[in-house]
């Protein structure tokens, strides 16, 4: 592999790669000896992104001295993060889990977590992140329909249509709420283009893509850390582009395969009544957004990433067990 500009940055940046990847084999060996433990992974997720949010929301309205620089970049509300773009997608998975509750619980259990869903929302909407925001609408739809699919009685798929019809009244009137406010409306109106300028440009976004994958062809052994940067204005913004640059052929091909293969296990357990239903349904989904999301942006260190893997491969490793206990039951 080449050698790299800044070799303190290569070793950091590796050491970190290396990190996420034995986490997600943390989770998964964790989760898939006893699966019931996540639920204290929810807890802790729900937890987490609760505390980043009011803080998000509380720097964006600047509600207490030194908070709007703190917790906002670029007028972007950021949390606890270095960045907004991934702040945003970090709360889609609370959002989907409080989400399906809503869909599959009585009102009566669910009114803390629905004012938690509304803290969550607005706190991915001050991100104003494109990727957050398609993210948290095609997820939640995402899993409104696997709720409906595997639902098979008529009654609740009324319900179930009837909450649809009131989150989307209460979407607009929220929508118009907010945007009420000029600052926030004026940064609406800026983010809620397709293609900005910096996509767009002769060498933004969309044209490194080409030029990249174009030099990747020339380069089995990848450009190195930092490889990439020293020849384009910015980085790749594409996990994808970014595995083959970095890692090579190899590592770019191995990245490609186990976020393919992960998606296509893990899909028939989406239809399955298990326990755990809820978790593969709402992982599943969070993880094939990342996993789309990731043709535009650099989401290969994204922590909650790994741990969406992880959780996958645990479902998928528990649902292992049960067809081979049901092939070879233990003697009697």
């Amino acid at each position: 592999m080449p050698a790299a500009a800044d070799t303190k940055e290569a070793v950091i940046f590796y050491a970190v790669t290396v990190f996420l990847a034995f986490s997600s084999f943390l989770y998964a060996a964790t989760l898939s000896a006893k699966i019931e433990r996540i639920e204290a992974i929810e807890k802790g997720y729900m937890l987490a992104a609760l505390f980043a949010t009011l803080l998000a929301v509380a720097g964006y309205f600047n509600a207490f001295p030194g908070a709007y620089d703190q917790f906002t970049l670029y007028g972007r509300a950021k949390g606890t993060f270095k960045d907004p773009n991934v702040y945003g997608p970090f709360l889609l998975l609370p959002t989907l889990l409080i989400t399906y509750d809503i869909l599959t619980k009585p009102l009566k259990e669910n009114i803390l977590k629905a004012g938690i869903l509304l803290v969550l929302l607005l706190g991915a909407f001050l991100s104003f992140s494109r990727a957050a925001w398609g993210m948290t609408l095609g997820g939640a739809l995402m899993v409104f329909l696997l709720v409906f699919i595997n639902e098979r009685r008529s009654v609740p798929r009324l319900k179930l249509l009837g909450i649809l019809g009131l989150a989307g009244i209460g979407l607009i009137m929220a929508l118009l709420a907010i945007l009420s406010i000029e600052s926030i409306s004026e940064m609406f109106t800026l983010r809620a283009r397709l293609v900005q300028d910096y996509d767009g440009a002769r060498l933004g976004r969309f044209g490194r893509w080409g030029e990249g994958f174009t030099l990747v062809t020339e380069r089995p052994f990848g450009l190195g850390v930092g490889g990439f940067n020293s020849i384009f204005p910015e980085d790749e913004h594409n996990a994808y582009l970014k595995a083959f640059t970095t890692y090579g052929w190899l590592g770019g091909l191995s990245y490609v395969t186990l976020v393919f293969w992960t998606l296509i296990k893990a899909l028939p357990l989406v239809f399955k009544p298990r326990p755990w239903q809820k978790y593969i349904v709402c992982t599943y989904v969070a993880f094939l957004l990342h996993a789309c999301v990731s043709f535009i942006i650099d989401s290969d260190h994204w922590r909650h990433y790994f741990l969406l893997l992880g959780i996958l491969w645990a479902i998928i490793a528990a649902e292992s067990g049960i067809s081979r206990y049901r092939r070879f039951p233990p003697a009697q």
